[in-house]
């Protein structure tokens, strides 16, 4: 049978003094002579003693742990994510819990239930591609949980969140494309119930505008994973028959399986068809041709918001209005767009 943990008690009787003694002396309380701290560490050294971490978190109503949602872990840019949050994190004495969403709602709110039942001191979010509703987030909300959102926001709560320049990092990747001589800009965009999809759209649209190029619906084609680039390898191929000859992708994965299927069918890039990307994932410079994209800042951005989190933690009574965080973007231009 598993022995339990040891206690503050059983120090205390293996040393003939109080727990409270122990429990003062581990705290380095002035109280307690050097000799008696010197013995009583020395025994807690020697029986591997760990204090109980939920009974401290009950005693002062923070646990100094906080919980990351991400919707998918393989993604380069939420690695990244995850790489700032926890740096910051921990430097300032919280531990980091990460759940994963897979871009499911119903697995995103199992997660927010999850984390509330661990007592997380704050959430940081970016939600899934199908989240419509946000009643499990406005209710964590609601019930004094800070929450923080990243990259992927909703409009629906006033909350701080920290995301990239999406427009302008769209309109600069569409502009660069107009610029080399390209017309006809085929859009692979992402759900409009996203923000990101939204704003992305919406620089698309700015820049077919500063050029004086006009906007024709069939040229937007919903289709941001590479399963959807293959599920719509037909109408792809047919926009391509009519005079397509460049194409700006919501992320990368889109934009490098957009690639491999030209190359397949027999186009080259980028002297029949320009390709550009959004996050620049680290196979983008090595993919052939390497792929032009906008940077995201991951890194960046999860420290930031970790920290906007932190604050909001430890200073509960003060008023802090909503604050929204605005990474630029930088379009970085490769050999698939020339």
């Amino acid at each position: 049978m598993k022995s339990r943990p040891v206690s503050i008690n059983d120090i205390a009787r293996r040393l003939g003094v109080s727990a409270s003694t122990v429990s003062r002396a581990l705290k380095d309380h002035p109280d307690i002579s050097a000799d008696t701290k010197k013995k009583i560490t020395e025994v807690a050294r020697q029986v591997n003693y760990r204090p109980n971490i939920l009974a401290l978190s009950l005693r002062c109503n923070r646990t100094h742990t906080i919980g990351l949602i991400i919707p998918e872990i393989a993604h380069h840019f939420f690695s990244s994510v995850i790489s700032g949050v926890e740096e910051f994190a921990y430097g300032n004495g919280y531990r980091v819990i990460i759940c994963q969403s897979n871009e499911d709602r119903a697995r995103e709110e199992i997660n927010i239930q999850a984390l509330l039942d661990h007592r997380v001191d704050g959430i940081l979010v970016s939600i899934s591609k199908n989240t419509r509703d946000f009643s499990h987030l406005i209710s964590a909300f609601d019930n004094n949980i800070p929450i923080v959102f990243y990259d992927r926001i909703s409009d629906d709560m006033t909350t701080d969140r920290v995301v990239t320049d999406d427009y302008e990092g769209s309109r600069s990747a569409v502009s660069h494309l107009l610029e080399s001589g390209r017309n006809n800009i085929l859009h692979l965009s992402a759900p409009k119930n996203l923000i990101i999809g939204k704003e992305r759209y919406r620089g698309y649209l700015q820049a077919l505008k500063d050029f004086d190029i006009s906007y024709k619906e069939e040229l937007v084609l919903l289709c941001d994973t590479s399963k959807e680039v293959i599920k719509k390898k037909t109408q792809i191929l047919k926009l391509l028959e009519k005079g397509v000859d460049g194409i700006f992708a919501v992320n990368d994965f889109t934009a490098i399986a957009v690639m491999q299927l030209l190359q397949s069918e027999g186009f080259s890039i980028p002297k029949d068809v320009s390709v550009v990307g959004f996050g620049d994932d680290p196979i983008a410079s090595i993919v052939n041709p390497p792929l032009s994209t906008v940077e995201q800042k991951g890194f960046a951005m999860g420290r930031e918001s970790v920290k906007l989190l932190i604050e909001r933690i430890e200073n509960p009574d003060k008023i802090i209005p909503p604050r929204v965080k605005v990474f630029e973007s930088k379009l970085i231009v490769r050999e698939s767009s020339g």
